[in-house]
């Protein structure tokens, strides 16, 4: 599975330079991602969503997506603690922290799950997804605005998380949608992989490369991020794999494991640029976290996966 894994990255980040390639030869503006950020958004990633929850809803399936529940909170408390201590020993701004604390897990973990472990598991990962979105627009948000204030129309209004809200509702009441529709979904989930990683590649290709590497303190949060974090995650989840005893536990706790090497989560830039703080670094972080992924999320799932 490891090697699956390392082909199925290696792809996705082909992708990724393909996106990179297109706007470097001038044949499109990195500005342009954002058709493909407002249709991974609101079109493909719902799509995805909604035909993982179309599985037949058993003891196991409730049982093990309330493991990927329980662990997302967990992994999330871990990362806020890891974000304060952090914080204040290396005097962390409020962008460094929110880089540490959220992940790009919407954009890059579902394909990736889809394409090694089979689209019935990418429901757990929308158990993560769930449990990040609440957090990012209510404490992210927050922190980002330098405000205590939530905004729940944001919350309400996000995509995902009513994708996630249907989804669990067609489960719960055992609703199968037509073959058309689940067919139209399919389809449309076969492109999130290509649209992501694309679009990401485009928005690196518009960073001066040059300012990155001389910012100094970009490798600090690149290691925290990548690094730090992942080796702590894969001690917490050891400890709740050994606290459980359901079958298909190991592959739960494997996909809320990715979910959290992934890269910084692209919202935050966006949280950056709206709410004055620096996006030129906001973008680096992001940028250098995504080329260290390249590296960081196969050593790191080997070694979850060891021994299984």
């Amino acid at each position: 599975m490891v090697n699956q894994l390392l082909v199925e990255i290696s792809v996705l980040f082909l992708m990724m330079a393909l996106g990179f390639a297109v706007v470097r030869m001038g044949l499109l503006k990195a500005d342009d991602s954002r058709v493909l950020t407002v249709l991974s958004v609101y079109v493909i990633i719902p799509a995805v969503i909604v035909n993982s929850f179309q599985i037949e809803l058993t003891s196991d399936v409730v049982h093990l997506f309330m493991l990927a529940i329980a662990a997302a909170v967990l992994i999330h408390i871990l990362l806020y603690l890891v974000a304060c201590i952090a914080g204040r020993a290396l005097h962390l701004s409020v962008l460094e922290k929110a880089s540490i604390i959220y992940s790009n897990a919407g954009n890059l973990i579902i394909p990736l799950i889809t394409a090694v472990l089979g689209g019935e598991w990418v429901i757990y990962a929308s158990a993560f997804l769930c449990v990040q979105l609440i957090i990012l627009w209510t404490h992210g948000d927050g922190m980002m605005r330098g405000e205590r204030s939530i905004r729940w129309k944001r919350i309400a209004m996000n995509a995902e998380l009513i994708s996630i809200i249907i989804g669990l509702v067609l489960l719960i009441t055992g609703i199968r949608l037509p073959y058309i529709a689940t067919r139209t979904l399919s389809s449309i989930s076969a492109t999130l992989g290509p649209v992501s990683m694309i679009m990401i590649g485009m928005l690196i290709a518009a960073c001066r490369f040059r300012d990155i590497i001389a910012e100094r303190r970009l490798y600090l949060i690149v290691f925290l991020k990548m690094v730090a974090v992942p080796v702590l995650a894969f001690m917490l989840l050891r400890l709740i794999e050994a606290a459980v005893d359901i079958p298909g536990s190991r592959m739960v706790l494997f996909v809320s494991f990715l979910a959290v090497i992934t890269p910084s989560a692209v919202t935050i830039v966006q949280m950056a640029q709206l709410y004055g703080h620096d996006d030129r670094y906001a973008s680096a972080i992001n940028v250098m976290t995504t080329l260290a992924s390249i590296i960081t999320m196969p050593l790191f799932s080997a070694l979850f996966l060891a021994g299984a």
